[in-house]
């Protein structure tokens, strides 16, 4: 007889194959932030993970930050990190360490999915006018060289795909003056996404994904429709960090993205577990006309 386990590993497979089928040759963005990008262990599994995507098919484009990285390089050159309203002050002297350091975190995400085979280019929001910005104004101060996406030309990233190279980007953008800025890399990812028409848009980070009760775990919204997620904004299920993330993903929804997911970075390779299983281990969001694929009551 043959072993369970063998027979379980087979049963998942199969699980995948609609979606391979489904995502094959379509745009996959992946923004890879938090925790996840700290630990060695789980920052290998994720790029195994995107890896992985391609090689079945998809077409993957990694969009990464790295905001505690740049906190530990501004600590190290003995400048002390300032924030307004939970947003950190970038300076000139801020802004060039943070470029630095995002160039270097950039090369070794690169490296990674390198040495597992596939081809990766490292570009920032510069390379090809990629990202166009303007000065993000903010209530209460001047947060420097902080921007906001206002144009994305996406012929680089285009041009990458078709030669089937996986492109692998940091957010930082000109604006009209040729003045650099650093940019919210969920926003870059959004606004990325947008521009390429992307299948799906993964954001991973340090949370699980939406709760219905954001003081309750165990409520965790496998699915939900782009009005479902404005109505738990509207009706203040939803607090903290958790709004923008919220309207970052329903203003992708709305132009074109079809799905958009919020995952835990920090559990082992969740991407795969939500895009090749029926329930997911995040929150999908979804088009009004989006189809759920998994049902609560089954």
């Amino acid at each position: 007889m043959v072993n369970q386990k063998y027979l379980d590993k087979a049963e998942v497979l199969i699980e995948a194959l609609p979606y391979i089928q489904r995502f094959n040759r379509k745009i996959v963005v992946v923004k890879y932030g938090g925790s996840a990008m700290l630990d060695d262990e789980l920052k290998k599994n994720v790029i195994k993970d995107v890896v992985l995507l391609k090689l079945v098919g998809f077409k993957p484009i990694i969009v990464h930050g790295g905001g505690k990285e740049i906190s530990r390089w501004v600590g190290k050159v003995g400048m002390e990190p300032k924030f307004i309203n939970g947003l950190r002050v970038t300076d000139k002297d801020t802004m060039e360490i943070a470029e630095m350091v995002l160039a270097k975190v950039n090369k070794e995400l690169v490296a990674m999915v390198e040495s597992l085979g596939v081809n990766a280019v490292g570009i920032s929001g510069k390379d090809g006018g990629l990202l166009k910005c303007r000065k993000k104004q903010t209530e209460g101060g001047d947060i420097g060289f902080v921007g906001e996406v206002t144009k994305v030309e996406p012929k680089i990233l285009e041009d990458l795909l078709e030669k089937d190279f996986l492109p692998i980007i940091f957010p930082v953008g000109y604006d009209d003056d040729f003045a650099t800025y650093n940019i919210n890399a969920d926003d870059a990812a959004c606004a990325i996404a947008e521009a390429v028409h992307a299948e799906k848009l993964a954001f991973l980070s340090d949370i699980e994904g939406v709760y219905k009760d954001k003081d309750d775990p165990s409520s965790l919204i496998s699915e939900l429709h782009v009005d479902e997620a404005q109505k738990l904004i509207d009706d203040g299920y939803v607090g903290g960090g958790m709004i923008p993330k919220l309207k970052n993903c329903i203003d992708a929804i709305e132009e074109g993205v079809n799905r958009v997911h919020i995952l835990d970075g920090r559990i082992p390779h969740s991407l795969l577990l939500e895009i090749f299983t029926n329930k997911g281990i995040g929150t999908a969001i979804l088009r009004e006309d989006g189809e759920k694929y998994y049902n609560e009551h089954e």
